[in-house]
């Protein structure tokens, strides 16, 4: 060869050589850097093809460019997962002695005296016809996807790939002619395979900087959004799945989901993830929703799927992150309630105490006036008028003991006794005493009870006075008559009771305020602001629940949720507004 050509293929290769390293800094995925390195590989060394295996991590590459002209090849690179236990393949698994002599050339196993190793430990066959080592088969094969012999194949050499700490791969060219791989061009193959191992390398770790510093501050942005700010957490939430596909490997055609507690945050293009990756927010050991991170359109394989490792460990760290924030955020709200809790409580304990003493002390004077006024009354050739009047005194004074009766209860001076009884039965004895005040005030009543609803342990009592306080309420919400519905019904250990009115209803505000002491809308004279309290107060004693619906002008409606078994801790009613 002469000198001119010599210098030429120098050019050539050194031209390739630095093409690509430049790939390498490109920061391509791993399948188009084998694809461009394959098509600079066959144009500057002009074989009939070359092939490609390489081994990272979990994932096996196999490359072949065939040549179509001096100046184009036809590139193809596929991966496939290496399965667990079974161990690395070559070769395409057709050709039992060339796979043999791959896993020699791997492993370093080679006999340098042998002629067809060289001292580097490259594998070189002048002639496959008349080749002098293990028997090795040619013939096509359209399903291959490791190195092989094509049916053309005269002369081959195999060239072990290393990389900076580790052997990588084999590098495979293939000649239609024998003795094709003259010593020059050999080595020029040995230091492109060279060139291409090394730069394998530096293209992971230009990759993986990049993604470290792209994950980094993904994960700064998001702790930082976290810590700082005060906005509400649906507003955090949705700023922070803004922030998520900046941290992955194709950002521009990356998408985000957050879900918690079934409410979404989404960026544009979520609903279209054909690839994604979840992690789940846990709280408390309990699962409160996932963190979803996809791609809209299909991408190469990496260490996950489409995605690297080191984005699998972004997002159970973003999603730990989340956990976190979300439970303190909680606490600080449930500490914020149990303070105001606490407050409102003792606040109610002082009222209480004032309670109890002005209704002992009104007691003894209010039971001499009832007790003297119907005495006057009794007497004979009393006025028709004085006796409407005492009447009048007579029946004040069985208001206020019943007010009385109220403040009592309301600053625990009885103590509940729970027994096991029906609430359908209790319904019915209550609603016997009020017929008549529903008669006079136009109203008409439907009861719809569970027939198989089954007994509760409570304070038979005071579940009647949670009754009569909420159908009373109801009565005087509807002053022009109509219709109130009372039903019952039981399901997941819990017995409901449903009062419903279409009187004047409640707005928000009002609705807030009700469970409050001496809270009221009625006029002076119509109700003391104790009836819904002490409602509470007995319904919370008994670990149950209220939920109240209202709108103005279309009515109220109040459920009650008492537990079939007894409470584990009974003994005090609090009523304690929400």
């Amino acid at each position: 060869m002469s000198e001119t050509n010599l210098v030429h293929k120098a050019d050539v290769t050194q031209e390739c050589r630095r093409r690509i390293f430049e790939l390498a800094h490109s920061g391509a995925t791993r399948q188009r850097f084998i694809e461009g390195s394959l098509t600079l590989l066959a144009q500057a060394l002009e074989c009939h093809a070359v092939r490609m295996v390489v081994r990272d991590r979990e994932l096996r590459f196999f490359g072949q460019a065939q040549s179509l002209t001096r100046c184009e090849a036809e590139v193809i690179v596929t991966s496939t997962d290496i399965p667990a236990g079974v161990g690395m393949r070559w070769s395409s698994g057709t050709n039992e002695a060339l796979e043999n002599l791959c896993r020699r050339l791997i492993a370093g196993h080679v006999d340098t005296g042998l002629p067809w190793f060289s001292e580097s430990g490259c594998l070189t066959i002048d002639d496959i016809r008349v080749f002098t080592g293990e028997a090795l088969a040619c013939g096509d094969d359209e399903r291959a996807d490791g190195l092989y012999l094509s049916a053309g194949c005269r002369s081959t050499l195999i060239i072990p790939i290393d990389g900076t700490r580790r052997r990588l791969g084999l590098l495979q060219l293939e000649a239609t002619v024998p003795g094709y791989f003259s010593p020059s061009l050999m080595n020029r193959c040995e230091s492109l395979a060279q060139a291409f191992g090394f730069a394998f390398d530096l293209r992971h770790l230009h990759v993986a900087l990049r993604e470290r510093v792209k994950e980094l501050t993904c994960l700064y942005d998001i702790a930082r959004l976290m810590a700082h700010s005060e906005s509400p957490l649906d507003e955090i939430l949705q700023q922070a799945v803004e922030q998520l596909p900046s941290g992955w490997l194709f950002p521009d055609t990356a998408a985000a989901r957050i879900t918690l507690d079934e409410r979404i945050h989404e960026t544009r293009g979520a609903q279209d993830m054909v690839q994604r990756m979840s992690a789940d927010i846990v709280i408390d050991s309990v699962k409160r929703g996932m963190v979803e991170v996809g791609y809209t359109e299909p991408k190469p394989a990496a260490d996950d799927g489409p995605f690297l490792t080191e984005e699998r460990h972004l997002l159970d760290t973003i999603a730990r992150e989340l956990a976190f924030t979300i439970q303190q955020r909680s606490y600080a709200e449930e500490r914020q309630k149990l303070q105001t809790q606490l407050r409102h409580a003792d606040r109610l304990a002082t009222i209480g105490q004032l309670a109890a003493g002005v209704a002992h002390e009104l007691n003894e004077p209010l039971s001499s006036i009832m007790g003297f006024a119907q005495l006057a009354a009794k007497q004979p050739d009393v006025p028709a008028d004085v006796v409407r009047d005492l009447n009048k005194i007579v029946a004040a004074s069985f208001h206020a003991r019943g007010i009385i009766r109220e403040l009592l209860v309301f600053a625990r001076e009885a103590r509940p006794v729970k027994i096991a009884f029906n609430l359908n039965e209790l319904i019915r004895d209550g609603l016997f005493f009020l017929e008549s005040r529903f008669v006079k005030a136009g109203i008409s009543l439907t009861c719809e009870l569970d027939p198989k609803l089954p007994n509760i342990t409570a304070d038979r009592s005071q579940i009647l006075q949670v009754l009569t306080n909420l159908v009373v309420n109801s009565v005087q919400a509807m002053p022009n008559g109509g219709r109130l519905n009372i039903t019952t019904s039981a399901d997941n250990g819990h017995v409901h009771l449903v009062v419903e009115d279409n009187g004047c209803g409640m707005d928000e505000v009002v609705i807030k305020d009700i469970f409050h002491p001496f809270f009221t809308t009625k006029d002076l004279n119509q109700g003391t602001g104790l009836g819904l309290s002490v409602v509470h107060g007995i319904v919370t004693a008994h670990d149950g629940r209220i939920d109240v619906t209202s709108r103005p002008s279309e009515g109220s409606r109040f459920c009650i949720h008492l537990p079939i078994s007894a409470p584990s801790n009974p003994t005090e009613i609090l009523p304690i507004a929400e």
